[in-house]
């Protein structure tokens, strides 16, 4: 019985991780560049399993039982989002796999985040409260004049008084399952991860939106609650259960 407890407990945590993760997404699902994570499950090895144990130590009926569920390490849905025109000749959109890389202290982060201003020091910066600097093909900023006009072609070439000033970065890693969030619309990578020149197709005077869709964010939520529920019945099941058992059948008459 305390088993199933156990296995209970577990179900509820873990719905209530995954009840997070979705929520969060709906949250963002207005947020210019913003990935949906994806909150990954697993089933649980059962106690005997765990400890290598075989032979006459397993419990046949708990081995059928199973060991519970667990949240599994999470992930980022890299999927297209759709494009909104803005005709802002500072915002780009991305086409296909890549990202931007923008300066965050002495990190390199990645985005898909592509609305851009011209900060104080006339750099080409993220629109955000943290005004990260995006930076070119070399991974260098951007430097520009705040007095001249900017223009943005679809190769990534940023020109100012009919010059090019700079090329925007677009990169892209080998296993995209690395991303992980580092707030905002920033990917992190693992340190020493090389990379790569990606070939996606740039959308000036556009930004992609989010990628999560509400609907199908809310189905999965309600799914969640009903699982989140079924848990939380099952502790009180078994917990009046044992409560009968201590205080009744093991009563002495």
């Amino acid at each position: 019985m305390i088993y199933g407890l156990y296995l209970s407990a577990s179900g509820v945590v873990t719905n209530s991780f995954r009840q997070d993760v979705i929520a969060n997404n709906i949250a963002n699902s207005e947020t210019i560049g913003f990935k949906r994570d994806l909150a990954n499950l697993q089933q649980r090895p059962t106690a005997a399993a765990e400890r290598g144990a075989s032979g006459d130590s397993i419990d046949p009926m708990l081995e059928n039982i199973g060991g519970g569920l667990l949240a599994a390490r999470g992930s980022v849905d890299t999927s297209q989002g759709e494009f909104e025109p803005t005709g802002n000749n500072l915002d780009v959109g991305i086409e296909g796999s890549g990202f931007f890389a923008v300066a965050a202290g002495k990190d390199v982060h990645l985005t898909r985040n592509g609305e851009f201003l011209i900060d104080r020091a006339g750099r080409l910066a993220l629109a955000n409260d943290k005004g990260q600097a995006v930076l070119d093909n070399k991974q260098d900023p951007i430097q520009l004049d705040s007095t001249q006009g900017v223009s943005i072609a679809n190769d990534g070439t940023v020109s100012q008084g009919g010059k090019i000033v700079a090329k925007l970065g677009l990169f892209d890693i080998a296993d995209p399952a690395q991303l992980h969030k580092d707030g905002g619309t920033l990917l992190g990578f693992p340190k020493g991860t090389t990379l790569a020149t990606a070939t996606a197709t740039l959308h000036p005077q556009a930004l992609e939106r989010s990628n999560v869709e509400p609907a199908g964010e809310l189905t999965q939520l309600m799914d969640t609650q009903r699982q989140l529920e079924a848990n939380a019945n099952m502790i009180h099941i078994q917990d009046e259960t044992l409560d009968k058992l201590v205080n009744d059948v093991g009563k002495v008459s």
